[in-house]
């Protein structure tokens, strides 16, 4: 998006001053005697407005350049750095559960991983990045985005049990791969977090891990909780298979670790970030004015032939 702006606004302050004083501070002449003043002033009060003009003209544009004006462009983005990630986060009922964060035992597994993941999304300022929310179903709650006030006030408003009761893994994938491969990004990761085994997907392993490896996508698993409420052979299955890694946290100290690793084996380069790209203008606006003065001074010349 184009706009434009001056790097030094104030002095276009300067104007009214040069038209107060273009209207007071005549300059004086010496008086020619002529019988017939009416006759003269008729064939010289065009060239006398032709020469104001030319006049002011060219100071107001000297003015104007003197501002330095320029041309903002704010829609150039820097591609093919940083990572697409898409967040899938188990929302079902198991996830009420307390005692996951030995620092606050009243609080449920859902609303630790909650804060957990929003300093996640903090860190990765650069990515652009996807939410997936599930339980008996998958659903997409934000799509890929690089606004990330909205997306932490999005996973605020996740709420236990907003998908349904069950777990539906396979179909988290899938929902997260559909979401990634519309991404520009040559780097793209899923991680996927749950605290329980697949009771609920309608779409088959096989097809979800072919469509991740097709579109060249790691799943980085997360299993939270006991170790015998979860399928670790499985979870560790798809995060081979997919380049990723799996990971399994006891208590929120753990998860903080593990958030904390994939943020250092994904670091991103800068992408993405809207950056200002100026275009000088003055030089055009400086070209103008001498024009019009050039021209200015050339009649001024020959005012008296």
């Amino acid at each position: 998006m184009n706009s434009f702006g001056f790097e030094y606004p104030y002095l276009l302050l300067l104007i009214p001053f040069f038209i107060i004083c273009f209207l007071k501070c005549k300059a004086k002449e010496s008086a020619i005697i002529f019988p017939h003043l009416n006759i003269l002033k008729k064939a010289g009060s065009k060239k006398r407005f032709l020469l104001d003009f030319l006049k002011l003209t060219s100071v107001f544009l000297l003015v104007v350049a003197l501002a330095m004006p320029i041309k903002i462009d704010k829609s150039v983005e820097i591609k093919n750095y940083g990572y697409d990630i898409a967040l899938a986060i188990d929302a079902s009922g198991s996830m009420k559960e307390r005692g996951f964060d030995p620092s606050n035992p009243l609080m449920d597994k859902f609303n630790v991983v909650k804060t957990l993941i929003k300093d996640f999304i903090k860190k990765r300022e650069n990515d652009n990045i996807s939410l997936v929310v599930f339980g008996s179903f998958a659903y997409t709650a934000s799509p890929l985005t690089f606004n990330k006030k909205v997306l932490k006030k999005i996973v605020d408003y996740l709420n236990i049990g907003i998908a349904g009761q069950k777990t539906a893994i396979f179909d988290a994938i899938a929902q997260g791969v559909s979401l990634l491969k519309k991404g520009d990004a040559k780097s793209k990761i899923l991680i996927l977090l749950t605290d329980g085994i697949d009771t609920a997907s309608q779409i088959p392993l096989d097809v979800v891990l072919r469509m991740a490896k097709k579109y060249n996508i790691k799943i980085y698993t997360i299993g939270i909780g006991s170790k015998r409420d979860i399928n670790m052979f499985l979870l560790n299955k798809i995060a081979k298979e997919s380049g990723g890694k799996f990971y399994f946290a006891k208590n929120a100290n753990d998860l903080k670790k593990v958030y904390e690793d994939i943020n250092r084996l994904e670091k991103s380069k800068i992408r993405g970030k809207d950056f200002v790209k100026k275009e000088q203008l003055y030089p055009y606006v400086l070209f103008l004015s001498i024009m019009f003065l050039l021209f200015y001074i050339y009649l001024y010349g020959r005012r008296g032939v």
